[in-house]
């Protein structure tokens, strides 16, 4: 991980993140309505943030080429949630991973996170139907804005300071000129995207709580309840809509390999972007996100040939830039709570 992220990763990261527990001790004691948790090695914290930041850099670019090979989204999806519940499940049973066995009272937080995520999923993967992938890269770095007033109104935090609203700010310039730059500009590509938006704000804030609120063995059992109870719908979707008998979908070597890519990235992409969730305000996950996505733009100018034009790149530098200093937001002390 020292090749892709120096020891400038450490500015970027906010304190809290180094001093946060990722990996759930088993010694831990309740403590009020948490549990005691012991501190985190800083090699545990660079693989658990090294490991996001590749899977998330990548997973963007695997998806792209899997829809483009295999033109069926809803497939696509149903075939990444269940490889990550099945593999919890086989492990779990044979006491590999320690994974939570499904209780009611655990499924009741989750189903909203559900819906929230296989909203935003589903959404991302039709929006690359019809942007490229700088188009989307863009908008999904303005979302800590408006994560950030969540995290305020509802997650006990402190609003950003000057230098991160500055950096905020700079965000929305960046997605302002890379909208006037962008030549290929799709109605139906801009229509998936705002409600992409919408969702993705929605996911953000409440898996953070959810987090939070729901107590589980290890950071697996977050992993198969999502998508075990994810996988199901999915399921049904996929097999009413036809997906698979659609014209242009076609079992091919490349469709085959990149389904199987995406399938074991998504499974990856799971449990560090949960690592990371449970260490981090929702505001600094979606700030960590965006700035991973420098390395997506490096791979897609070398593999695709649906490119931002010159200005376009400038206008996403500038958006990536901002997100690199953001600042994380404090916890707001008990007395102005």
């Amino acid at each position: 991980f020292q090749v892709f992220f120096p020891k400038s990763l450490v500015v970027m990261l906010p304190k809290q993140y180094e001093r946060a527990n990722l990996l759930p001790s088993t010694s831990a004691k309740s403590v009020g309505s948490g549990l005691k948790r012991a501190s985190l090695s800083s090699s545990a914290t660079k693989v658990a943030a090294g490991g996001y930041m590749v899977c998330s850099s990548l997973m963007l670019i695997c998806n792209k080429l899997a829809v483009h090979n295999l033109p069926a989204p809803q497939f696509v999806l149903f075939a990444q949630l269940f490889t990550s519940a099945i593999f919890c499940f086989i492990l779990g049973s044979l006491n590999v991973i320690a994974v939570d066995h499904l209780e009611w009272k655990k499924i009741q937080p989750y189903l909203p996170a559900v819906v929230a995520f296989l909203g935003t999923i589903f959404c991302n993967l039709k929006t690359l139907q019809f942007c490229n992938v700088e188009t989307f890269i863009v908008f999904r770095a303005s979302t800590p804005i408006v994560v950030a007033i969540g995290d305020y109104l509802f997650l006990g935090r402190e609003l950003p300071s000057y230098r991160s609203l500055a950096c905020l700010l700079g965000l929305v310039c960046g997605v302002g000129l890379y909208t006037y730059t962008d030549a290929g500009f799709e109605i139906n590509g801009y229509w998936w995207l705002s409600v992409w938006y919408v969702v993705f704000l929605i996911d953000q804030l409440y898996i953070k709580y959810v987090c939070q609120k729901v107590e589980v063995k290890s950071n697996w059992g977050r992993v198969y309840y999502l998508n075990v109870l994810s996988a199901l719908p999915m399921f049904i979707t996929f097999i009413a809509n036809q997906e698979l008998a659609e014209e242009g979908v076609r079992w091919t070597f490349a469709s085959i390999l990149f389904l199987v890519v995406s399938c074991v990235l998504g499974l990856a992409m799971s449990y560090f972007a949960f690592l990371a969730r449970h260490a981090v305000s929702a505001t600094s996950f979606t700030v960590l996100g965006n700035v991973c996505k420098v390395n997506t733009v490096i791979i897609n100018l070398l593999i695709w040939d649906k490119h931002a034009n010159l200005y376009g790149l400038f206008a996403l530098t500038i958006c990536l830039i901002c997100a690199y200093f953001y600042q994380q937001a404090p916890l707001r002390s008990k007395g102005s709570n």
